[in-house]
């Protein structure tokens, strides 16, 4: 007797299509004008099944804004991977260019969840795996005594808002922007910051 298939995959796959669907409507449409419904369609599932894994639009959109950030902080590292174990500096340009270029590659996608959506709250501008990653960083550093940075979570914080303030301007300034010569003010100025 042959056996069947399976009918439903696996949730993992289902709420990745439920964001992929998400993320594809959210460019197209923007967020506010996107509905639930409109997400369940794209994703070929039933309404109810999206209640399975958000409980709102706003849950698929915090759940998207969460992937967005391990994919910046899958590039970044990646970057610094490449960067041999005792050059600090090398990191944190890495960190720096990496960062830079990354939130150019896909400021369309972060614009529309970090901006136009209006998050509840100010704590993923504060509180995400990015400042953790350079928080970690700044302090690995200071132990190996590449600099003294006396916080290092403040500092983090202070560059990660930098960084956003220097995308929003290259945004801003449109195509006119060099992004080989901004990634090296940025890292510059990260330097800078540390080592003072």
């Amino acid at each position: 007797m042959p056996t069947k298939l399976a009918r439903t995959k696996p949730p993992e796959a289902r709420r990745a299509d439920l964001m992929n669907a998400a993320q594809r409507l959210f460019l197209r449409r923007g967020v506010a004008a996107t509905s639930i419904e409109q997400i369940t369609e794209a994703a070929g599932v039933a309404k109810g099944t999206f209640y399975l894994y958000f409980d709102t639009k706003e849950a698929i959109r915090a759940a998207l804004g969460e992937r967005f950030a391990q994919g910046l902080l899958a590039v970044i590292e990646a970057a610094i991977a490449n960067v041999p174990a005792a050059d600090w500096p090398g990191k944190l340009d890495a960190w720096a260019r990496g960062a830079v270029a990354a939130y150019l590659d896909a400021i369309r996608l972060h614009d529309v969840l970090f901006y136009e959506a209006h998050p509840p709250n100010r704590r993923g501008a504060t509180d995400n795996v990015i400042v953790d990653h350079l928080t970690s960083l700044l302090r690995a550093g200071e132990a190996a005594g590449a600099w003294a940075v006396p916080d290092a979570r403040v500092t983090a914080l202070f560059l990660f808002s930098g960084l956003h303030g220097v995308i929003d301007a290259a945004q801003v300034a449109g195509n006119r922007v060099d992004r080989r010569a901004l990634s090296a003010r940025v890292a510059r100025l990260c330097f800078r910051a540390v080592i003072g």
